[in-house]
């Protein structure tokens, strides 16, 4: 995401208080899907899926709407921010059932694109909700490798897919500049 998205988000995670860990701005990401593992021999087929999927697809208009809470506002372990495209429920939907007919796993939640800002690793105070009127527009996908780490995950990208559909609607108003929004998520551990 641009860093003139980015930085207002990591200025807002200075009101976190508690055991929360924020996520760095050059680690935040909107996941379109998430596999827990994926065998280094299947990703030239997630490749191969990305290729198809994102060149049939016109650069998103990304929005950034309100925070809220993972699972929910009672117990929280996931500050978010939610962010809004035409067309980015549709991908999300076309990506999984891409996966699964490789015959990968994927999470089976409900997608809600939004984009993490913090986890919370214990007790903590929740953050009054907060809304914001960023954009940007996202030029493609990209595969990422998450590494776990005791400190948070790390993203590493893998794979990069540029949408190459032609648009149909006028560019949006607000400040943006091109940028990927993370796709799909391959899920390693490390010590």
């Amino acid at each position: 995401m641009p860093t003139e998205v980015a930085a207002p988000l990591a200025q807002v995670q200075s009101r976190l208080k508690g055991n929360w860990r924020s996520v760095r701005a050059d680690q935040m990401h909107v996941t379109l899907a998430y596999l827990p593992a994926v065998p280094p021999a299947r990703v030239g087929d997630l490749n191969a899926l990305g290729l198809r999927l994102m060149g049939e697809r016109a650069p998103m208009d990304l929005r950034l709407r309100g925070t809220g809470y993972f699972p929910n506002e009672g117990s929280p372990r996931v500050w978010f921010v939610k962010v809004e495209a035409d067309g980015l429920d549709e991908l999300a939907a076309d990506l999984r059932a891409g996966i699964q007919a490789l015959g990968l796993e994927t999470d089976d939640l409900n997608f809600k694109a939004h984009i993490t800002l913090a986890r919370k690793k214990g007790p903590a105070p929740r953050v009054p909700p907060l809304t914001f009127d960023l954009g940007w527009q996202a030029s493609g996908a990209a595969l990422m490798r998450s590494i776990l780490r005791k400190t948070g995950p790390i993203y590493e990208t893998e794979s990069s897919f540029r949408f190459q559909g032609s648009r149909s609607r006028p560019r949006p108003i607000s400040p943006s500049a091109p940028d990927d929004i993370s796709g799909q998520e391959a899920h390693q551990e490390t010590p």
